[in-house]
């Protein structure tokens, strides 16, 4: 499985669920007496879901650290092998984590263990991903590196697209689908963390985390270094742009929102 640190987490969360939460309606939260979010992280779901719920909702993660961010009920537990009995909560909820898992549909089994009525999953489709951007090459390079990223990285990233028949599988019926789509926007004003992701571009410290994904994605040592290399020009161009307060980015992720009954 793999793991992130809280940075990550609220950087690639940032903004969800800010414009609508119309494709959560599915959800039924407003009748919800006991929700589980699992793989909550650092509680950016978690909260959406507490907002919406008049019950509890309880968090749960393998890291400790990353619930050290959750405020309210969070517990230590696995996804394969969650800390309740049978039939506890009336839904169970996960966002992004799907995609990170060696066995999706094993998950949800687990899932469906622990509820009573309902489990529903949120999963993106990474491989749908688009950039529009004010730099040159930005949206290109992006999409370069992506492609390599996908084809190294040893889950499956894309799953959003294809999440009801890991539902199905499952053993759930009356699977219903809604897409939303997250779009995150870096415009003037910019913020502390559009600056920080600017400096991280031009440094190369960004792709160099994904180094070896990228290089098992078909990315020979010489290759890496030659889209880092332009991947850093890229960035030297973002921050010019910020200097003149002209840089515009818009990252847009299609979510896909499963429900299923037990």
């Amino acid at each position: 499985m793999r793991r992130f640190d809280a940075e990550y987490l609220t950087h690639t969360r940032r903004g969800m669920w800010a414009d609508s939460r119309e494709a959560l309606s599915t959800l039924d939260l407003s009748t919800r007496e006991r929700v589980l979010d699992v793989g909550s992280g650092t509680g950016a779901l978690t909260r959406v879901l507490r907002e919406e719920t008049p019950g509890d909702v309880v968090g749960v993660d393998a890291d400790p650290q990353l619930l050290d961010h959750v405020e309210g009920p969070a517990v230590v537990g696995d996804a394969f092998g969650l800390p309740f009995p049978d039939d506890t909560f009336d839904l169970v909820v996960c966002q992004a984590l799907l995609i990170n898992l060696p066995e999706p549909v094993d998950a949800v089994r687990e899932f469906a263990r622990v509820s009573r009525d309902g489990v529903a999953v949120i999963e993106p489709d990474n491989e749908s991903v688009t950039v529009e951007s004010t730099v040159d090459g930005e949206s290109a390079l992006a999409g370069e590196a992506r492609e390599h990223y996908l084809a190294g990285v040893d889950t499956d990233v894309t799953l959003g697209s294809d999440v009801a028949s890991v539902l199905a599988e499952a053993g759930l019926a009356s699977v219903e689908i809604t897409r939303y789509d997250h779009a995150r926007t870096i415009a003037p004003p910019y913020g502390e963390a559009d600056v920080e992701s600017a400096r991280r571009k031009a440094s190369g410290s960004g792709i160099a985390t994904d180094r070896e994904t990228l290089l098992d994605g078909g990315l020979s040592t010489e290759a890496y270094d030659r889209l880092r290399q332009r991947w850093r020009q890229m960035g030297r161009d973002v921050i010019e742009q910020m200097a003149d307060r002209t840089y515009e980015r818009t990252e847009t992720v299609p979510f896909y929102v499963a429900v299923g009954q037990i």
